[in-house]
């Protein structure tokens, strides 16, 4: 039985999902919330935040993440970082994913991927539990109720946690799949109760088809300048970089944290909520975040929590490093409503450097900018990770490589083309380690950052005098005001200049033998950034 605005021309049986039980369209958050405590998939919180644990899987699972190999795509997917999948073992798993479905409740969501109307996304999402069609609720964007009534999905996921895969008979690895399938237009996910693997495959999908359009998709947070979307800023980043952090800046409005696409129109945000890490989150240093942890329908995953009081365990990792909240843009008082900025006037590729080499900040050309985010350069630092006794260099490429269906380059090259279009400035900034590397350095001065990324967003950090780096051929500032003119020497902050330079060929030949993979396929002033 239906129940909830739905389009009466596109209803799951339309689509040929037939025999199920009770389905729910598009719920609103209260209704969701409900449906979730009935069903015992978690708890009600504190102010109403609902708390969920996600069982085994507490992260993605990229190693079970699968492209449908059909003519269509076979000369365009990145096959060395995408797992492929036979088109006759996809319908198996269709067809066995479907009967699983038979007679059970299900909750759909008809939403938007891209805050941009020209290129939007009309996305369907059917979920076996509430709580995620209320998790995909918060990340994607919401039509209007009267907009319900005339919604035609393009693309649809499925999504069943209790599924699981035989991979002798569908051809994935283990019990756990998410496959999408680019000429059904359909993503399947089995086995996983994480919710981040709805968020990513929306991701990943657009991250194949806008390149096509001529948009660059990027994985970054972004903000403008306030009462002026003109003056925008895109930060790409991997985790620890200060992504989130830096991009929510008090004094700038907040398009997004995530997700966003560079059309000609300019930037747009992908995504109509944020899905940001507790862990060790406190009312002092992000007020605004951790004030969504006690908000209305604000998803808690796996947090720990007084059983009696409620009250979450911010520094409890007990059941993951990854713990997360869930929650509309709108609960974030500097928020874009429209999600929209213009052509981004500077680019900002974040690197957490343990190695203590890179300087705070660096001037780079188009090429180098391409080179970097093809890098995708950060460390892990020890204690991390179980095992990591010394930093750890991390390539991945585009700041996102799990993401990535198209190949590495398709991507850079947009990018240099956008920045060298526009005229936008590219910053390469380390909040990492000065002095040393971890465990004898010091951890670059957050206050230091900030400054220098106010100097670069007001334009201020062009007109000072700067030098060029020895090891990678970039702009270094001699002097900024405001922040320590010693700092903008890495060499000179160590205590011994010669284990500075050793450090920084080690450095430079990590980035050399893994730029090596890209050579093949870029052109020459690339490859002359790659060499300084």
């Amino acid at each position: 039985m239906d129940h909830g605005r739905v389009n009466p021309a596109h209803t799951l049986d339309a689509q040929g999902l037939t025999g199920l039980g009770n389905v729910y369209y598009n719920l609103i958050e209260p209704a969701l919330v409900e449906a979730a405590v009935v069903r015992g998939e978690g708890r009600l919180g504190n102010g109403g935040a609902f708390l969920v644990s996600t069982g085994q899987f507490t992260g993605r699972s990229p190693k079970d993440k699968f492209v449908v190999r059909t003519p269509s795509v076979e000369n365009t997917i990145w096959w060395e970082n995408n797992a492929p999948m036979a088109p006759e073992a996809f319908d198996l798993l269709y067809a066995d994913m479907v009967a699983h479905m038979k007679g059970r409740d299900y909750f759909v969501q008809d939403l938007y991927a891209g805050a941009d109307p020209a290129h939007r996304l009309d996305v369907r999402v059917v979920s076996e539990l509430a709580w995620h069609n209320l998790f995909i609720r918060h990340l994607l964007r919401r039509p209007d109720a009267a907009e319900l009534a005339s919604f035609v999905p393009e693309w649809t996921i499925i999504n069943c946690p209790k599924f699981k895969a035989d991979p002798a008979r569908h051809g994935c690895r283990t019990e756990t799949v998410i496959a999408l399938n680019f000429d059904k237009k359909i993503i399947l996910i089995g086995n996983t109760e994480y919710a981040g693997e709805n968020k990513k495959s929306v991701f990943t999908l657009l991250n194949y088809l806008l390149p096509e359009k001529g948009i660059m998709p990027m994985h970054c947070s972004a903000n403008h300048a306030p009462g002026n979307p003109e003056e925008t800023a895109v930060f790409f980043g991997l985790s620890g970089t200060g992504k989130t952090t830096l991009s929510a800046d008090p004094n700038r409005v907040l398009i997004g944290d995530d997700e966003h696409g560079w059309s000609d129109n300019g930037t747009f945000n992908f995504e109509g909520g944020c899905y940001a890490k507790t862990i060790n989150l406190s009312a002092e240093a992000e007020p605004e975040i951790y004030a969504t942890t006690t908000k209305f329908a604000t998803v808690i995953e796996n947090m720990v929590f007084d059983p009696d009081t409620f009250a979450l365990d911010f520094q409890d990792s007990s059941l993951t490093e990854n713990m997360r909240c869930a929650y509309p843009l709108d609960y974030i008082s500097n928020a874009s409503d429209t999600g929209l900025g213009g052509q981004p006037k500077n680019v900002i590729l974040l690197t957490c450097d343990a190695y203590g080499v890179l300087p705070p900040i660096a001037r780079l050309t188009s090429a180098q900018a391409m080179y970097h985010f093809l890098s995708g350069f950060t460390s892990k630092t020890p204690g991390t990770e179980r095992g990591v006794v010394e930093p750890t260099p991390t390539f991945s490429t585009c700041f996102g490589a799990p993401f990535m269906p198209r190949r590495p380059e398709v991507y850079g090259k947009l990018l240099q083309q956008k920045i060298k279009d526009t005229g936008a400035s590219c910053w390469l900034v380390n909040t990492g380690w000065t002095g040393g590397a971890f465990g004898a350095g010091k951890r670059m001065p957050i206050k230091a950052t900030r400054a220098l990324l106010t100097a670069a967003l007001d334009g201020s950090l062009n007109n000072v005098e700067f030098r060029k780096d020895p090891n990678f051929g970039f702009e270094v500032p001699v002097a900024v005001p405001g922040v320590d003119t010693a700092l903008l020497d890495p060499r000179g902050t160590w205590a011994d200049a010669s284990a500075y330079d050793a450090q920084a060929a080690k450095l430079v030949g990590m980035f050399s033998k893994n730029f090596g993979q890209y050579v093949a396929h870029i052109d020459d002033d690339v490859k002359a950034a790659a060499i300084g």
